[in-house]
Protein backbone atom coordinates (compact mmCIF):
# COMPACT_ATOMS: atom_id res chain seq x y z
CA UNK A 1 0.00 0.00 0.00
CA UNK A 2 1.22 3.82 -0.86
CA UNK A 3 -1.31 5.84 0.03
CA UNK A 4 -1.13 7.64 3.86
CA UNK A 5 -3.55 6.18 6.43
CA UNK A 6 -4.60 8.53 9.25
CA UNK A 7 -6.61 7.73 11.90
CA UNK A 8 -7.98 10.64 14.34
CA UNK A 9 -9.18 10.00 18.39
CA UNK A 10 -5.63 7.54 18.57
CA UNK A 11 -5.78 8.23 22.34
CA UNK A 12 -9.39 6.46 22.42
CA UNK A 13 -9.80 2.33 22.50
CA UNK A 14 -11.14 2.39 18.98
CA UNK A 15 -8.97 4.57 17.03
CA UNK A 16 -5.67 2.98 19.03
CA UNK A 17 -7.16 -0.71 18.16
CA UNK A 18 -7.21 0.34 14.44
CA UNK A 19 -3.72 1.52 14.49
CA UNK A 20 -2.75 -1.33 16.02
CA UNK A 21 -4.04 -3.58 13.46
CA UNK A 22 -3.45 -1.63 10.49
CA UNK A 23 0.40 -2.19 11.79
CA UNK A 24 -0.10 -5.77 12.23
CA UNK A 25 -2.13 -6.28 8.69
CA UNK A 26 1.53 -4.60 7.41
CA UNK A 27 0.88 -1.42 6.59
CA UNK A 28 4.03 0.63 7.72
CA UNK A 29 4.49 3.03 9.93
CA UNK A 30 5.45 5.75 7.86
CA UNK A 31 2.47 5.15 6.17
CA UNK A 32 0.04 5.93 9.13
CA UNK A 33 -0.82 9.42 11.14
CA UNK A 34 -1.94 8.87 14.15
CA UNK A 35 -4.00 12.21 15.54
CA UNK A 36 -5.19 12.72 19.20
CA UNK A 37 -5.21 16.17 21.38
CA UNK A 38 -2.43 15.03 23.43
CA UNK A 39 0.31 13.49 21.19
CA UNK A 40 2.37 12.63 24.27
CA UNK A 41 0.25 9.94 24.65
CA UNK A 42 0.94 8.42 21.88
CA UNK A 43 5.10 8.18 22.47
CA UNK A 44 5.10 4.50 21.72
CA UNK A 45 3.32 4.46 18.49
CA UNK A 46 5.73 7.51 17.58
CA UNK A 47 8.80 5.14 18.27
CA UNK A 48 7.67 2.54 16.14
CA UNK A 49 7.87 5.59 12.97
CA UNK A 50 3.98 6.40 13.31
CA UNK A 51 3.49 9.71 12.16
CA UNK A 52 1.84 11.29 15.15
CA UNK A 53 0.15 14.50 15.28
CA UNK A 54 -1.81 16.81 17.20
CA UNK A 55 -5.28 17.38 16.12
CA UNK A 56 -7.95 19.71 18.11
CA UNK A 57 -11.53 19.14 16.07
CA UNK A 58 -12.68 22.75 17.82
CA UNK A 59 -9.70 24.20 16.02
CA UNK A 60 -11.46 24.91 12.80
CA UNK A 61 -8.39 26.89 11.34
CA UNK A 62 -5.33 24.74 12.47
CA UNK A 63 -7.00 21.53 12.10
CA UNK A 64 -6.58 21.02 8.14
CA UNK A 65 -2.65 21.04 8.52
CA UNK A 66 -3.27 18.15 10.82
CA UNK A 67 -4.37 16.00 8.36
CA UNK A 68 -1.83 17.19 5.33
CA UNK A 69 -0.56 14.37 3.37
CA UNK A 70 -3.26 12.40 4.32
CA UNK A 71 -4.98 10.43 1.58
CA UNK A 72 -7.50 8.40 3.63
CA UNK A 73 -8.77 9.63 6.63
CA UNK A 74 -11.06 7.55 9.40
CA UNK A 75 -12.49 10.62 11.17
CA UNK A 76 -13.72 8.67 14.77
CA UNK A 77 -16.83 10.11 16.05
CA UNK A 78 -15.90 12.20 19.43
CA UNK A 79 -17.28 11.80 22.42
CA UNK A 80 -18.49 15.61 23.11
CA UNK A 81 -21.93 14.92 24.52
CA UNK A 82 -22.69 16.98 27.46
CA UNK A 83 -23.24 20.20 25.15
CA UNK A 84 -26.20 19.71 22.53
CA UNK A 85 -24.54 20.43 19.09
CA UNK A 86 -21.03 20.59 20.07
CA UNK A 87 -19.99 16.87 18.74
CA UNK A 88 -22.25 17.58 15.25
CA UNK A 89 -20.05 21.17 15.19
CA UNK A 90 -16.75 19.17 15.57
CA UNK A 91 -17.64 16.73 13.03
CA UNK A 92 -18.66 19.46 10.51
CA UNK A 93 -14.60 21.12 10.93
CA UNK A 94 -13.39 18.23 10.90
CA UNK A 95 -14.84 17.46 7.49
CA UNK A 96 -13.98 20.62 6.42
CA UNK A 97 -10.38 20.03 7.68
CA UNK A 98 -10.16 16.97 5.41
CA UNK A 99 -11.52 19.05 2.36
CA UNK A 100 -9.28 21.61 2.79
CA UNK A 101 -6.07 19.56 3.01
CA UNK A 102 -6.89 17.49 -0.32
CA UNK A 103 -7.98 14.12 1.71
CA UNK A 104 -9.28 11.92 -1.39
CA UNK A 105 -11.14 9.48 0.83
CA UNK A 106 -12.98 9.59 4.41
CA UNK A 107 -14.22 7.06 6.41
CA UNK A 108 -16.56 8.02 9.38
CA UNK A 109 -17.52 6.30 12.01
CA UNK A 110 -21.59 6.22 12.41
CA UNK A 111 -24.46 4.44 14.24
CA UNK A 112 -27.51 2.27 13.32
CA UNK A 113 -30.20 4.02 11.68
CA UNK A 114 -30.28 7.75 12.46
CA UNK A 115 -32.93 8.62 10.60
CA UNK A 116 -34.86 11.83 11.87
CA UNK A 117 -37.40 9.11 13.84
CA UNK A 118 -34.24 7.43 16.17
CA UNK A 119 -35.14 8.29 20.17
CA UNK A 120 -30.75 8.53 20.67
CA UNK A 121 -29.96 11.70 21.52
CA UNK A 122 -27.44 12.13 19.24
CA UNK A 123 -28.58 10.12 16.27
CA UNK A 124 -28.82 14.12 14.85
CA UNK A 125 -24.95 14.20 14.93
CA UNK A 126 -24.23 10.93 13.03
CA UNK A 127 -27.02 11.84 10.03
CA UNK A 128 -25.92 15.66 10.25
CA UNK A 129 -22.15 14.10 10.16
CA UNK A 130 -22.82 12.05 7.30
CA UNK A 131 -24.67 14.43 5.14
CA UNK A 132 -21.47 16.98 5.33
CA UNK A 133 -19.39 14.33 4.08
CA UNK A 134 -22.16 13.78 1.49
CA UNK A 135 -21.91 16.84 0.45
CA UNK A 136 -18.29 17.02 0.68
CA UNK A 137 -18.01 15.63 -2.46
CA UNK A 138 -14.56 13.63 -1.29
CA UNK A 139 -14.93 9.57 -1.68
CA UNK A 140 -16.72 8.42 1.55
CA UNK A 141 -17.36 5.21 3.10
CA UNK A 142 -20.00 5.19 6.43
CA UNK A 143 -19.18 2.33 8.94
CA UNK A 144 -22.54 2.31 11.57
CA UNK A 145 -21.48 0.47 14.48
CA UNK A 146 -23.83 -1.17 16.00
CA UNK A 147 -23.87 -1.50 20.17
CA UNK A 148 -21.32 -2.65 22.21
CA UNK A 149 -21.02 -6.14 23.24
CA UNK A 150 -18.53 -4.15 25.88
CA UNK A 151 -21.24 -1.46 26.67
CA UNK A 152 -22.88 -4.56 28.75
CA UNK A 153 -20.42 -3.88 31.55
CA UNK A 154 -21.89 -0.75 32.05
CA UNK A 155 -25.28 -2.74 33.46
CA UNK A 156 -24.46 -6.45 33.99
CA UNK A 157 -21.96 -6.27 36.61
CA UNK A 158 -24.36 -4.67 38.79
CA UNK A 159 -27.66 -6.37 37.93
CA UNK A 160 -26.23 -9.83 38.63
CA UNK A 161 -25.73 -7.99 42.14
CA UNK A 162 -28.82 -7.78 42.69
CA UNK A 163 -30.02 -10.73 40.81
CA UNK A 164 -32.25 -8.93 38.22
CA UNK A 165 -31.66 -6.69 35.07
CA UNK A 166 -34.38 -3.58 34.18
CA UNK A 167 -34.93 -2.76 31.15
CA UNK A 168 -37.14 -0.88 29.22
CA UNK A 169 -36.57 -2.48 25.76
CA UNK A 170 -39.91 -5.31 26.19
CA UNK A 171 -39.71 -7.31 23.06
CA UNK A 172 -36.99 -5.41 20.98
CA UNK A 173 -34.02 -6.62 19.85
CA UNK A 174 -30.82 -5.74 19.42
CA UNK A 175 -27.61 -7.41 17.69
CA UNK A 176 -24.95 -6.21 19.94
CA UNK A 177 -20.82 -5.91 18.07
CA UNK A 178 -17.55 -6.89 19.38
CA UNK A 179 -15.55 -3.65 19.76
CA UNK A 180 -12.80 -5.18 18.22
CA UNK A 181 -14.74 -6.30 15.26
CA UNK A 182 -15.38 -2.84 14.33
CA UNK A 183 -11.83 -1.59 14.56
CA UNK A 184 -10.57 -4.62 12.62
CA UNK A 185 -13.95 -3.24 10.28
CA UNK A 186 -11.86 -0.13 10.23
CA UNK A 187 -8.87 -0.74 9.47
CA UNK A 188 -9.72 -3.14 6.93
CA UNK A 189 -12.18 -0.34 5.40
CA UNK A 190 -8.63 1.65 5.22
CA UNK A 191 -6.98 -0.44 3.26
CA UNK A 192 -9.74 -1.67 1.12
CA UNK A 193 -10.09 -0.40 -2.76
CA UNK A 194 -13.61 -1.59 -2.84
CA UNK A 195 -15.53 0.93 -0.45
CA UNK A 196 -15.67 4.14 -2.01
CA UNK A 197 -19.57 5.27 -1.57
CA UNK A 198 -20.65 2.40 0.45
CA UNK A 199 -22.21 2.44 3.96
CA UNK A 200 -21.79 -0.44 6.11
CA UNK A 201 -23.48 -1.06 9.77
CA UNK A 202 -21.71 -3.41 11.72
CA UNK A 203 -23.45 -5.79 13.98
CA UNK A 204 -23.17 -8.85 15.53
CA UNK A 205 -24.45 -12.06 14.03
CA UNK A 206 -28.27 -12.32 15.61
CA UNK A 207 -30.69 -9.75 17.31
CA UNK A 208 -31.42 -10.70 21.08
CA UNK A 209 -34.04 -9.33 23.38
CA UNK A 210 -33.22 -8.59 26.26
CA UNK A 211 -34.81 -11.39 27.95
CA UNK A 212 -32.75 -13.49 25.76
CA UNK A 213 -29.16 -11.77 26.48
CA UNK A 214 -30.34 -12.27 30.30
CA UNK A 215 -30.72 -16.16 29.78
CA UNK A 216 -27.15 -15.86 27.89
CA UNK A 217 -25.59 -14.06 30.47
CA UNK A 218 -27.19 -16.24 33.42
CA UNK A 219 -25.90 -19.59 31.50
CA UNK A 220 -22.38 -18.40 31.01
CA UNK A 221 -22.34 -16.99 34.52
CA UNK A 222 -23.97 -20.23 36.40
CA UNK A 223 -25.31 -16.86 38.22
CA UNK A 224 -29.55 -16.24 38.21
CA UNK A 225 -30.73 -12.98 36.77
CA UNK A 226 -34.48 -12.32 36.10
CA UNK A 227 -34.96 -10.05 33.44
CA UNK A 228 -37.93 -7.46 34.78
CA UNK A 229 -39.15 -4.71 31.89
CA UNK A 230 -40.36 -1.57 33.21
CA UNK A 231 -41.31 1.80 31.52
CA UNK A 232 -39.15 3.86 30.72
CA UNK A 233 -40.30 6.35 33.38
CA UNK A 234 -39.72 3.60 35.80
CA UNK A 235 -36.20 2.79 34.69
CA UNK A 236 -34.77 6.26 34.58
CA UNK A 237 -36.29 6.51 38.61
CA UNK A 238 -34.64 3.24 39.48
CA UNK A 239 -31.30 3.97 37.57
CA UNK A 240 -31.33 8.06 39.26
CA UNK A 241 -32.16 6.24 42.76
CA UNK A 242 -29.15 4.38 42.63
CA UNK A 243 -26.70 7.13 41.75
CA UNK A 244 -26.41 7.72 37.96
CA UNK A 245 -26.01 10.85 36.92
CA UNK A 246 -29.53 11.94 35.08
CA UNK A 247 -27.47 12.60 31.47
CA UNK A 248 -26.75 8.73 31.74
CA UNK A 249 -29.49 7.59 33.04
CA UNK A 250 -31.59 9.50 30.28
CA UNK A 251 -29.37 8.06 27.65
CA UNK A 252 -29.52 4.48 28.76
CA UNK A 253 -33.41 4.66 28.60
CA UNK A 254 -33.19 6.45 25.12
CA UNK A 255 -30.96 3.08 24.08
CA UNK A 256 -33.73 0.82 25.47
CA UNK A 257 -36.80 2.75 23.89
CA UNK A 258 -35.11 3.13 20.41
CA UNK A 259 -34.54 -0.58 21.19
CA UNK A 260 -37.98 -1.40 22.02
CA UNK A 261 -39.35 0.47 18.82
CA UNK A 262 -37.42 -1.78 16.30
CA UNK A 263 -34.42 0.79 15.10
CA UNK A 264 -31.58 -1.32 15.83
CA UNK A 265 -33.07 -4.91 15.27
CA UNK A 266 -30.29 -5.51 12.56
CA UNK A 267 -28.45 -7.97 11.53
CA UNK A 268 -25.93 -7.62 8.63
CA UNK A 269 -22.59 -9.90 7.70
CA UNK A 270 -21.27 -6.59 6.67
CA UNK A 271 -17.88 -7.16 9.44
CA UNK A 272 -17.55 -10.77 7.76
CA UNK A 273 -17.66 -8.31 4.06
CA UNK A 274 -14.83 -5.83 5.34
CA UNK A 275 -12.64 -8.40 7.46
CA UNK A 276 -13.14 -11.79 5.92
CA UNK A 277 -13.95 -12.72 9.35
CA UNK A 278 -17.44 -13.57 11.21
CA UNK A 279 -18.67 -11.02 14.02
CA UNK A 280 -17.61 -12.63 17.97
CA UNK A 281 -21.27 -13.79 19.15
CA UNK A 282 -22.70 -12.31 22.27
CA UNK A 283 -22.62 -15.92 23.73
CA UNK A 284 -18.90 -16.16 23.38
CA UNK A 285 -18.16 -12.56 24.77
CA UNK A 286 -20.51 -13.46 27.60
CA UNK A 287 -18.14 -16.50 28.83
CA UNK A 288 -15.39 -14.91 27.90
CA UNK A 289 -16.32 -11.89 30.60
CA UNK A 290 -18.03 -13.83 33.20
CA UNK A 291 -15.57 -13.31 35.84
CA UNK A 292 -15.93 -9.49 35.16
CA UNK A 293 -19.88 -9.31 35.22
CA UNK A 294 -19.85 -11.10 38.70
CA UNK A 295 -16.78 -9.27 40.21
CA UNK A 296 -18.04 -7.74 43.33
CA UNK A 297 -19.20 -4.17 43.09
Amino acid sequence: MTETLLVTGVSGKLGRKTVDLLLEKGVAASRLIATTRDPSKLDDLAAKGVQVRAADFDDAAGLPKAFEGADRVAIISTDALGVPGKRLSQHQIAVAAAKTAGVGHVIYTSMPNPVPESLIPFAGDHRGTEEAILASGMAYTILRNGWYQENLFFSLPSAFGMGQLFTSAGAGKCAHVAHDDCANALAAALMSDDVAGKTFTLTGPEALTMAELGALAAEATGKDLAVINVTDDQFAAGMKAAGVPDVYAELLVAFDANTREGFVDIVTSDVETLTGQAPKPLKAFLGESAAALTAPQ
